[in-house]
């Protein structure tokens, strides 16, 4: 095989990117991968037509690793299918082309039933969800809080998402910024500890004081081990290792300060979900888009468009894996992009180094200088040699 191939392969599974992989053009079978979650670990489905027939069988990482490596000459055409590129293999008498294209599917979670299951159901009896008054105390969701607790299901349907890459951990410290009134907060704290049986420290921090304090009583109430703090993102401190920051809604630059914290405390897992981002605004000049940014929420829906896509790229120069994805349906509301990032297992400079060149591009496109870059570089987390 080529090398090159086997160091693609080895990129991809290594840092789970993988949506789908199709093989095609054996006489003997057509081969379709997909991952998924079977109780809480990562796997591979692999399904093989030969004739009428499919079978399946799960694959483990490194099972499905070796497979490729070992299968992938016999098929005419390979389609490996990720967040970041759409890579089509070529096989010839000359060995396998490479063909790489921009990505054409969109990351979904890995779990079984998705549409079917809920991380917490309808019926089940919730405390947390009865006193924040989304269940009543049978445990049937108020009609009036179907999107809330759809909304919760979702966000919990992207932790599982990410749990193998704390699959080594027992004990997770987690800080959520701008945690609000903490539906998610309740519920993040909630599915791990007595559904994935994690000990978990949470912090929830906030502006309002008023809301903090009614989120410290329900705490107490509820046994929750969630320490709720009265303070902006750039004030707060904290000691030790934090694994996990979460960011949802935080306004406008907020958000960066949020990406800040977490880059610079390396927190292994970090999601965000942005939200009225102004900064951009008033800085994209491009001439060659004019028919797009002389319509005033045209500009105003790109400028956010290309905050968040500054923000990914950041986020792969400082060595996370990085995908955006949807958060929830538009018709519940529009601020429904989601940055994942999860922090590779060991610095790639490669990627780091044509992640930089691709974001100076970007941002020499459109004459901007996002927020996080300046803060990144403050904190020396950021040099024009990451």
């Amino acid at each position: 095989m080529n090398k090159n191939i086997h160091i693609l392969l080895q990129h991809i599974f290594k840092t789970r990117a993988l949506i789908l992989a199709t093989h095609s053009g054996s006489k003997e079978s057509k081969v379709s991968i997909r991952p998924l979650m079977i109780k809480g670990q990562l796997s591979y489905q692999m399904s093989e037509q030969k004739e009428k027939q499919i079978f399946h069988r799960n694959l483990s990482d490194d099972q499905c690793l070796s497979w490729m490596i070992e299968n992938i000459d016999r098929f005419k055409q390979t389609f490996l299918f990720t967040a970041d590129f759409d890579y089509h293999l070529l096989s010839g008498k000359k060995g396998i082309t490479l063909l790489k294209k921009p990505p054409t599917k969109t990351p979904q979670s890995f779990s079984h039933n998705r549409k079917k299951h809920y991380s917490i159901n309808e019926g089940d009896k919730v405390p947390f969800l009865i006193t924040l008054g989304i269940m009543n105390p049978e445990g049937k969701v108020y009609p009036a809080k179907q999107d809330k607790f759809r909304q919760i299901n979702k966000f919990l349907e992207t932790i599982e998402d990410v749990l193998p890459s704390l699959k080594e951990k027992k004990k997770l410290k987690i800080v959520d910024f701008g945690c609000g009134k903490a539906y998610l907060t309740f519920a993040l704290y909630y599915y791990l500890t007595h559904q994935k049986n994690f000990i978990v420290e949470m912090i929830g921090i906030d502006l309002k004081a008023d809301v903090i304090s009614d989120c410290q009583k329900l705490a107490a109430s509820l046994n929750f081990d969630i320490q709720f703090i009265n303070a902006s993102i750039d004030d707060y401190q904290s000691k030790g290792t934090i694994d996990m920051v979460v960011s949802l809604h935080a306004c406008d630059t907020a958000t960066d300060a949020a990406l800040e914290k977490a880059i610079g405390w390396q927190a292994q897992v970090i999601l965000s979900v942005p939200c009225c981002q102004h900064e951009l605004l008033s800085q994209i000049e491009q001439e060659s888009l004019t028919p797009l940014l002389k319509h005033g929420i045209l500009k105003e829906r790109f400028s956010a468009l290309a905050t968040d896509a500054a923000r990914g790229q950041l986020l792969e120069i400082a060595g996370y894996h990085t995908q955006i994805v949807e958060f929830i349906d538009m018709e519940h509301t529009p601020k429904n992009i989601l940055i994942r990032a999860i922090k590779r297992e060991k610095p790639d400079t490669a990627l780091q180094g044509q992640a930089l060149e691709d974001y100076q591009a970007f941002k020499a496109l459109l004459h901007i200088a996002p927020s996080l870059e300046r803060r990144l570089k403050r904190g020396s987390y950021y040099t024009a040699s990451s």
